[in-house]
């Protein structure tokens, strides 16, 4: 089976496009879906949480997000902090859910997160296919999703790499700019990723 990521930069539709992965019967995976469950229920991940943010990053046994956010978003040391707790337990699940995964009749699953290669979990994976978006639409996407001003999105974005060079380092990538068909991208990227499964397997 192959290992195939899926990643973009905040507001460039990596999740839309996954679904339609998930829609033709390819298994998904989210990673900040996956994280934000381990937050909760990784009981070793819960105490480094703890131990670093303080007793108050969680509320009546769940994770506090809007605390942990104000903690770490405006402060890069406390960002990578939090990030090299999660990180690894993300990859570790990750790396299990692939593996179950690959017992199944399946030509590839997706695992799809933003940060692929900046917590090194790329490396384990065959393909990736990067999702962009101009920024501007890119900004305009997360300010209506997620409630957030201009000056928030933009400081996501630069804890995130370049966007230009994230998209070279893909095998492939496809374009949620309102003017390229996203679903026809996706469907001929899935005959060549069957494709590739087929000359994988013995």
């Amino acid at each position: 089976m192959l290992r195939v990521g899926v990643t973009g930069g905040i507001g460039s539709g990596k999740s839309t496009v996954a679904a339609i992965f998930e829609v033709i019967g390819i298994p998904v995976s989210y990673a900040d879906a996956e994280a934000k469950r381990l937050m909760n229920e990784d009981s070793g991940l819960r105490e480094s949480i703890r131990l670093h943010f303080g007793d108050e990053a969680y509320v009546n046994g769940q994770l506090d997000r809007k605390y942990l956010a104000a903690k770490v978003f405006g402060d890069p040391a406390q960002l990578q902090l939090l990030n090299s707790l999660v990180h690894p337990v993300t990859i570790r699940e990750g790396r299990r859910w692939m593996q179950y995964h690959s017992t199944l009749d399946h030509p590839y699953a997706i695992r799809e997160a933003a940060l692929l290669f900046e917590s090194a979990a790329a490396d384990e994976l065959d393909f990736i296919i990067g999702i962009y978006a101009p920024p501007t639409l890119r900004i305009h996407r997360a300010m209506q999703r997620d409630n957030v001003t201009r000056e928030e999105v933009l400081r996501r974005m630069n804890n995130q790499i370049d966007e230009e060079i994230k998209m070279r380092l893909c095998d492939a990538v496809i374009y949620n700019d309102e003017n390229h068909p996203v679903i026809q991208q996706v469907l001929d990227l899935h005959r060549q990723l069957i494709t590739l499964a087929s000359r994988e397997r013995p």
